[in-house]
């Protein structure tokens, strides 16, 4: 049995009230798959930087995770389409 560890990595950037995030992940085969998300503080809520960086990350990572469903389909099509027998009558 041969294990794999695919690690994602989270980029986190503040500016003032916006808080944006980027999840990246790098499979062992070279796959690349990103995901991006955005928090913007309601100017009547209290200031809590942890929440919008919470919000932003769980947004990048629910994009990333599309994202990586979409290659995943692609890459299933693609290996249905190239392995299906030609028929030559």
């Amino acid at each position: 049995m041969r294990a794999k560890e695919w690690n994602v990595r989270l980029e986190l950037t503040e500016d003032g009230d916006d808080t944006s995030a980027r999840a990246e992940l790098v499979t062992d085969d070279g796959v690349e798959v990103r995901g991006q998300g955005r928090a913007r503080r309601n100017p009547s809520d209290p200031s809590v930087p942890l929440i919008g960086d919470e919000l932003a990350a769980s947004r990048a990572l629910a994009d990333l995770a599309e994202q990586l469903a979409l290659t995943t389909r692609r890459d299933i099509a693609s290996s249905v389409e190239t392995s299906a027998p030609s028929r030559s009558w």
